[in-house]
């Protein structure tokens, strides 16, 4: 019972920085999040968007993309990220990796594979030219 009172004291905010997420495809960092979230809910601090942040990392609900400033996906389908070295611009990568061999390995090796994360650094089309 005590678990219900914690979720349902930021309901409201959990659900305006999850439905953010989802809708978005420039994988923001916790700053923008912030400023997005405070247009709508303009008493939310940012501590509370980096403390949902957190938990919904934690928790597996959203992925966080490792960059110098940490971004995030609200997109939890298994996919990978292209990540420019040069303008930092994040893409995703949809096509499954299931079969490749480094997963089947792996899988021989070390158990079952629930998800993965796989991130591709670069240099993006618009910065080659």
């Amino acid at each position: 019972m005590e678990t219900d009172v914690k979720l349902a004291r930021q309901t409201i905010q959990k659900s305006a920085i999850m439905d953010y997420l989802k809708k978005v495809k420039i994988h923001p960092s916790a700053q923008k999040v912030y400023k997005e979230i405070k247009k709508k809910m303009p008493s939310i601090s940012k501590g509370t968007v980096y403390r949902i942040l957190n938990n919904f990392r934690e928790n597996g609900q959203i992925q966080e993309i490792p960059t110098a400033v940490a971004r995030y996906d609200g997109d939890n389908s298994l996919h990978a990220h292209f990540i420019c070295l040069n303008c930092g611009g994040i893409a995703d990568i949809y096509e499954s990796c299931a079969g490749c061999q480094v997963l089947k390995k792996a899988k021989k090796k070390v158990g079952k594979i629930r998800y993965y994360q796989m991130h591709f650094y670069g240099v993006c089309k618009k910065c080659e030219k």
